[in-house]
């Protein structure tokens, strides 16, 4: 069952493939089906008993696979969220040329994605982990122009990189606990005395999974992957494979390091900057899907403050397990009315600027409601789903504090992340309010009547999506005592978190103070600082401006340089140690000089001396040999094995097969009258054409590189035999 539930939409997805290339509606209306029919298909093995599966012998460690109350709970959530884009990209998409490449790509991460979140164990985790990483990527570069083929090479070197990283840490997690099984992780840790390698496997696993996070400092890729993607995948990218990041960071937290203050601390000091700095990019970009994505940063922070939170305070965690998990549901349904909601813009006037958007919501209800459900869901307003996961995270800090106080311990920093808490909170009612104001209040300066006449700006099919997808947040906000503390109930046990001591009453005022500080930081900071510090007037009009600073983008102040001028610049400083045969040439020099000292010691002696310059003469020799060995090697090849070829002999050309049909085409050309006597033109192109192909391929098969090739494919090979063979 769990294998079907990966397989049968990675199988769908050359079906719809195949469909597309010759009926683009059928190709739509299947791919629909299939999401609808994976959604069926969760639902299902949600009501079910705990499921698992496994096939041993796969590069060694086998693919396991299992369910669990948060697996089953997400498992609903990524289907849900699938089959919603799905059903809003058939219009999306309509003004395309083409996109069977993206529906093809789309099917196949979703099986990555289910896979990711099903694993058993961190070897499973990693290899869906990285299948999702490389098929999400024409996701980015769908548009195929300069900033989205920009973008996703960012996002797959990220991609690369961490996955590289998470491994070698996989390695030292195996060979350190002598498991990577996600159940058993936390018995074998605890049997650990030296946590030093503990920790550095743990940091290379948080390298890679928090890369996909978008955690600090390695959030780089979100601002830059989803503003250039289409909005349905911007709408997966923030809601789905950002928390497949989060599910290995809760599987290390909750795990290998169980209650481990130290780890736990690392986790909310990167949170904490996550969060704050998300919040910050958000508010001064003027992009509204760059907005959109700076947003995931932030809540990103916010999930990992209550993972860090969890760190600390282990089996009196409840609130922060519980905050954690219901923040990242919420966070996938803010993500995705929000981004259907911007797709609905974008497909109508291809912009996503505020100044050009800005009044197109006006007159449009079934706009503005779904974008003002994902606003305040997303801002922590009372009544609405998140403000109950900001409320359950916000009462672990204070908790924290509690906690602390009553040990004798300095709570100043616990504190200072409350505070923080609360300014990030108000900082996303402030941009959200600038964006919801920008989309629905204001006028546009030339263009307000087009919009206004605009209909119809969605079909009846992304409308159900948009509606229904926000119809969910207010609906969970009222029902939270029943649904949300059921969601939460079932999904916390696989972060060993302890029950709560008392039942959580949201709308108490020791809840709802903290909530509403935040609104009135948010509506101060709108006022205070959007429509003064980030607006300007020009033309007699006030414009939206972006006043973050260029030269603080991350990307380009240290992971550029540092990928392409500052390591290549040190690696080939250490190289040129080895150019022009310095380090051979040392040792010649050495070999000479110590063949002087000896032939020195025996002086003019007429039976030594003879002896001191043959082994002097020799020394010189072997160590010019040794200098020269590697240039040798190579002109050897070049004039044996891979000399260039000979051109072909021009009897033994006409006597090949091809030219022998060129001659009898020629000849009954000139029997119908298509040619003059004596003409050989089939049987010239004949002859030029084998010549070129014969010619190329020896100089491409006799050529030293191709042998490199066919070293490293042979290499690849023998890899995929070890992957799928014992």
């Amino acid at each position: 069952m769990l294998y079907g539930l990966l397989l049968f939409p990675m199988g769908m997805a050359f079906v719809v493939w195949l469909v597309g290339r010759s009926n683009q509606r059928a190709r739509n209306l299947l791919a629909a089906l299939t999401t609808v029919a994976e959604f069926g298909l969760t639902v299902w093995i949600a009501l079910a008993p705990d499921l698992s599966a496994g096939i041993d012998g796969v590069a060694g460690l086998g693919i396991h696979l299992e369910t669990d109350g948060f697996r089953r709970v997400y498992l609903v959530v990524i289907a849900f969220l699938w089959m919603m884009t799905t059903l809003l990209g058939n219009e999306y998409f309509s003004h395309y040329k083409t996109c069977n490449r993206y529906y093809f790509f789309n099917l196949m991460t979703l099986g990555a994605t289910i896979g990711v979140f099903v694993s058993a164990d961190l070897f499973t985790a990693l290899i869906f982990f990285e299948i999702m990483s490389f098929t999400s990527y024409p996701w980015v570069i769908q548009e195929e122009m300069e900033a989205a083929i920009r973008a996703a090479n960012t996002y797959l070197a990220v991609a690369v990189i961490g996955g590289l990283a998470a491994l070698m840490g996989l390695f030292l997690l195996w060979h350190t606990l002598g498991t990577t099984t996600i159940s058993a992780l936390y018995d074998a840790a605890k049997t650990v005395d030296n946590k030093a390698v503990l920790y550095v496997a743990g940091g290379c696993v948080l390298f890679g999974f928090g890369a996909k996070a978008g955690m600090f400092p390695l959030h780089i890729w979100l601002p830059k992957a989803h503003p250039v993607a289409p909005a349905p995948a911007s709408a997966l990218l923030s809601g789905l494979l950002t928390k497949s990041g989060v599910f290995g960071v809760l599987v290390l937290t909750c795990r290998v390091f169980y209650a481990d203050p130290a780890w736990g601390t690392v986790i909310l000091v990167l949170g904490t900057v996550t969060m704050v700095l998300g919040a910050l990019l958000a508010l001064f970009s003027i992009d509204l899907k760059r907005t959109l994505a700076c947003s995931s940063v932030s809540q990103i922070g916010f999930i990992l403050v209550g993972i860090g939170m969890m760190g600390l305070l282990g089996e009196s965690g409840a609130l922060a397990a519980r905050g954690t998990l219901l923040h990242m549901l919420n966070h996938s349904l803010f993500k995705l009315v929000l981004f259907m909601a911007a797709g609905v813009v974008y497909q109508n006037l291809h912009a996503l600027d505020l100044n050009d958007i800005r009044g197109f919501g006006r007159k449009k209800p079934l706009l503005l409601l779904p974008f003002l459900f994902g606003a305040l869901g997303i801002g922590g307003f009372p009544l609405f789903n998140g403000y109950v996961s900001k409320t359950l995270l916000h009462e672990s800090i204070v908790e924290g504090v509690a906690h602390l106080a009553a040990h004798g311990g300095n709570a100043f920093g616990l504190r200072a992340v409350e505070w923080l808490f609360l300014l990030s909170g108000g900082i996303t009612v402030a941009y959200m309010t600038k964006l919801f104001v920008a989309l629905f209040i204001e006028r546009h300066p030339t263009r307000q009547a087009e919009f206004d006449q605009k209909r119809p700006y969605m079909n009846g099919v992304s409308t159900f999506a948009l509606v229904a997808s926000a119809l969910v947040l207010p609906a969970l906000g009222l029902s939270a005592d029943w649904t949300m503390n059921g969601i939460a109930d079932i999904g916390t046990g696989f972060m060993r978190a302890g029950a709560l001591a008392h039942p959580v009453q949201y709308l108490a005022w020791s809840n709802l103070k903290g909530g509403l500080l935040s609104i009135a930081i948010g509506f101060a900071l709108y006022f205070g600082i959007v429509r003064t510090v980030l607006m300007q007037k020009q033309n007699g009009a006030a414009v939206y401006v972006n006043r973050w600073p260029k030269r603080l983008d991350l990307e380009e102040l240290l992971y550029r340089p540092l990928l392409t001028k500052w390591l290549p610049g040190i690696l080939g400083s250490i190289a040129a140690l080895f150019g022009e045969n310095r380090i051979t040439g040392l040792l010649a020099k050495g070999v000479l000089r110590g063949g002087m000292g000896i032939a020195a010691l025996f002086g003019k002696n007429r039976i030594t001396a003879p002896l001191a310059k043959g082994a002097l003469r020799g020394g010189m020799i072997a160590a010019h040999g040794l200098s020269d060995l590697l240039d040798a090697w190579i002109l050897l090849l070049r004039k044996t094995v891979y000399r260039d070829c000979r051109p072909e002999p021009e009897n033994t050309a006409m006597k090949s097969l091809p030219y022998r049909f060129g001659s009898l085409l020629d000849r009954i050309a000139i029997r119908h009258g298509r040619e003059e006597q004596g003409g050989r033109r089939f049987a010239e192109t004949a002859y030029r054409t084998r010549r070129t192909l014969r010619t190329t391929s020896r100089q491409i098969t006799g050529n030293l590189s191709f042998a490199l090739l066919m070293l490293v494919l042979a290499i690849c090979a023998v890899f995929v035999y070890t992957l799928f063979m014992r």
